[in-house]
């Protein structure tokens, strides 16, 4: 089946440039990489949840096992030429990120493309997994957007503490509850024989397992974001 993956890429790439050269270029030299990433990650995750939906709800199979389809097939390549692109940046900027962040990528790389090239099948659960991910990727870049920007901006500082706390309580509900219980179902699923002569199980267990650490490294994340909040307003309090 045609790939698009690499139109989708170009996208990506010229909306970073874009972003980085026209609408954050009186952001200091600092933030205008990050601000960039953020600018490409809100193209890329609400039209995504959107998307996968739409892929999952309109296939002619819920199940966990069927053949991807072509809308599904187009989702998955959206998706991975995303997290391509921002794999880029990252590397561009490797003084500075966080490892976490580039194996989260790497990780989700390897799932979807796994998916989509190698099982052609299974799509239905890695759409979901995405769909999930993302729900929370508008308000995560509003809060990393205003964060970026408020010690030198009172409204960034202003939106950064209003969306705070509703972002961490989202995030934590989607990666620690939501999360589990859709990997959960997977793993059930495809132990059970489910996808038996269509995904083959070193693929299906890669998928779980890298899930399953994706989503640790999340819930560790959030947590320390979460005593970072609690410390900041207590000295406050104090």
């Amino acid at each position: 089946m045609e790939t698009h993956l690499f139109t989708f890429l170009s996208f990506f790439l010229a909306t970073y440039l874009f972003a980085h050269f026209v609408v954050f270029r009186k952001w200091s030299p600092d933030t205008r990489p990050e601000a960039s990433s953020c600018f490409i990650s809100l193209l890329h995750g609400t039209p995504a949840v959107l998307l996968a939906a739409a892929a999952i709800l309109s296939a002619p199979s819920p199940s966990l096992a069927a053949a991807n389809t072509a809308f599904q097939s187009l989702v998955l390549d959206y998706s991975a030429a995303y997290f391509l692109a921002d794999l880029l940046h990252l590397f561009s900027a490797a003084a500075t990120v966080d490892p976490a962040f580039v194996l989260h990528h790497l990780a989700t790389l390897f799932v979807l493309l796994t998916c989509r090239h190698v099982a052609a099948h299974g799509a239905v659960a890695v759409l979901s997994l995405l769909a999930l991910a993302e729900a929370t990727s508008a308000v995560q870049n509003t809060w990393a957007l205003s964060r970026a920007r408020r010690s030198d901006a009172p409204a960034a500082a202003r939106l950064c503490d209003a969306v705070t706390v509703p972002f961490y309580a989202a995030y934590t509900v989607v990666r620690g509850v939501l999360g589990p219980c859709v990997v959960l179902r997977m793993a059930r699923f495809y132990w059970s024989g489910g996808g038996e002569g269509v995904i083959r199980t070193w693929v299906w267990v890669s998928w779980v397992v890298v899930v399953s650490i994706a989503i640790v490294g999340s819930v560790v994340w959030v947590s320390i974001l979460w005593v970072e909040v609690y410390r900041e307003r207590w000295r406050k309090v104090r």
